[in-house]
């Protein structure tokens, strides 16, 4: 015997829907299931709602991504305390550990130059940050471009890491028996600096990545 159907006014009140809704609930698939789970009818899924209904809050896939990203950086904490060097090592680290979370966002952020209003401020902090140490208006415009393209390519890298379930220790572990395995005579120095190009934990190289962009951008002013 088929139960009786349940009527409509005793279901639970489903959430009212909403951009902010709509971007929430695509990071939990995103968490969950991973990028290729991510389309429209599966987040409407979810809410309990036909897809249609999702494009009166975001416009296409692409759109959510980016409003995905763009709620991310606005988790980031502005770093207080410390000279100007140190608070900007610090804002670059925790965007790109944002970011790392969550597969596919950095490569949102590597695809179009980013104008949501949490990465706005982000950018915004890393100018002011810069006109502290001194930079000027012209480079300072310019350098935060390859500040944030750092940010993407280290979130980037440790995200590929985190969706196929591989620690970096053991990538390079794989590299470095690789090298070693190298014919001298074809590839000569890499075998001779096969151990030195190997050395270093990820966080001392990433570090020392931005060290030598911090120093490039305040040694090369944009004339």
């Amino acid at each position: 015997m088929n139960p009786a159907p349940v009527s409509r006014r005793a279901r639970p009140a489903k959430a009212p829907l909403s951009r902010d809704v709509i971007i929430e609930t695509g990071l939990r698939v995103l968490d969950q299931d991973g990028q290729a789970a991510l389309t429209m009818r599966r987040v409407a899924q979810e809410l309990d709602t036909g897809a249609a209904s999702l494009y009166v809050y975001v416009a296409n896939r692409d759109d959510l991504m980016a409003a995905m990203l763009d709620h991310v950086l606005g988790t980031i904490e502005e770093p207080t305390g410390g000279t100007w060097r140190e608070r900007l090592f610090a804002l670059v680290e925790a965007a790109a550990v944002a970011m790392s979370r969550h597969e596919g966002l950095a490569l949102v952020a590597l695809g179009a130059i980013p104008t949501g209003a949490n990465a706005l401020v982000l950018i915004d902090r890393m100018l002011a940050l810069l006109a502290e140490g001194g930079v000027d208006e012209r480079t300072n415009s310019w350098a935060v471009d390859l500040l944030f393209l750092h940010i993407t390519a280290v979130a980037a890298e440790q995200s590929a890491y985190n969706t196929k379930g591989m620690r970096a220790e053991a990538h390079l572990a794989e590299v470095r028996e690789r090298f070693a395995a190298l014919p001298a005579e074809r590839y000569p120095m890499i075998v001779a600096l096969g151990d030195t190009m190997m050395s270093g934990e990820g966080d001392q190289r990433a570090r020392w990545a931005l060290r030598v962009l911090i120093e490039g951008i305040l040694a090369t002013p944009a004339t």
